[in-house]
């Protein structure tokens, strides 16, 4: 082909290292690989799929059709961003995710016929979701993917966006790099809700008028009480200037409820958090 590492690498939007890991590898075995030949998908749906029709969401398998997995920490199931996606947009619009992680969002897009847009500050993150978003289907929706800051949306155009599927991190309780700045991941929960109202600013003018945000967040504990994160970033958002549609709780079944952190909760008299909210907004 006469292509080179660089060139592939700046196609696939993946670094020079994974593109020449993987093909010294292959050297070694002595075979022939194309690293953009589509991943192969046993189940392209998820079966027997209903969409919820109440303010509580429950999903006791988090959901491994197409490419989607649990191996990213802290991503969410793919059942949410699929019920936001049909409930809240049509076929061709447009869905961003501004905090793309591993990409099930954009996964979520282009089967159901979107087109995506994500960004992620974690150059990592952005290789994780181009890996998973190779494959063979729906090719003319392939999403549009950004390593850069949320909080700086220039490229974007006031009043463009259908749909915001929002996952963000929660404050610094999952650490997703050491030292990327402006990784939110890594602030406390006053800086961290000081930069999502940047953040929410920048989404309230991208978003069109009368079309939906929706921001899954949980709460956490310090010094043995709750914080109220969740309500929190409620907050930041009604004052960007968005209403809310939706308060839906939405249960979690990975949450450790036996041996270690049951006992700790009797020991300690406390509860184990296992809900989070998922906030829809409407810009009016």
């Amino acid at each position: 082909m006469g292509e080179t590492i660089s060139d592939i690498a700046s196609e696939l939007n993946l670094s020079q290292k994974i593109i020449s890991d993987n093909l010294s590898i292959l050297m070694e075995e002595n075979q022939e690989y194309d690293i953009r030949r589509p991943l192969y998908v046993k189940n392209w749906e998820p079966k027997d799929f209903k969409l919820e029709a109440t303010t509580m969401w429950s999903f006791k398998q988090r959901g491994n059709w197409a490419t989607h997995s649990g191996k990213y920490r802290g991503n969410w199931s793919p059942y949410i961003p699929r019920n936001l996606i049909l409930r809240y947009s049509k076929e061709n619009d447009v869905v961003l995710d501004p905090f793309l992680g591993s990409g099930t969002t954009l996964v979520e897009a282009k089967l159901l016929k979107r087109n995506g847009i994500g960004i992620d500050i974690n150059p990592s993150a952005i290789e994780v979701a181009n890996n998973n978003l190779r494959f063979n289907k729906n090719n003319q929706y392939h999403p549009k993917i950004y390593n850069t800051d949320s909080r700086n949306l220039e490229f974007i155009d006031d009043d463009s966006i259908d749909l915001i599927c929002a996952h963000p991190p929660y404050a610094n309780i999952i650490k997703y790099s050491e030292n990327i700045e402006g990784d939110l991941s890594l602030l406390d929960i006053d800086k961290f809700l000081d930069e999502l109202c940047i953040i929410a600013q920048e989404l309230f003018r991208v978003l069109k008028s009368n079309k939906y945000c929706a921001v899954l967040i949980g709460d956490t504990r310090r010094n043995r009480h709750m914080v109220p994160l969740g309500f929190k970033v409620m907050e930041v958002f009604l004052n960007a200037g968005f209403l809310l549609k939706e308060n839906i709780i939405k249960e979690q079944h990975n949450c450790r409820a036996t041996g270690f952190w049951y006992q700790r909760s009797i020991d300690y008299n406390f509860l184990l958090i296992a809900h989070e909210y998922l906030f829809v907004f409407r810009k009016p």
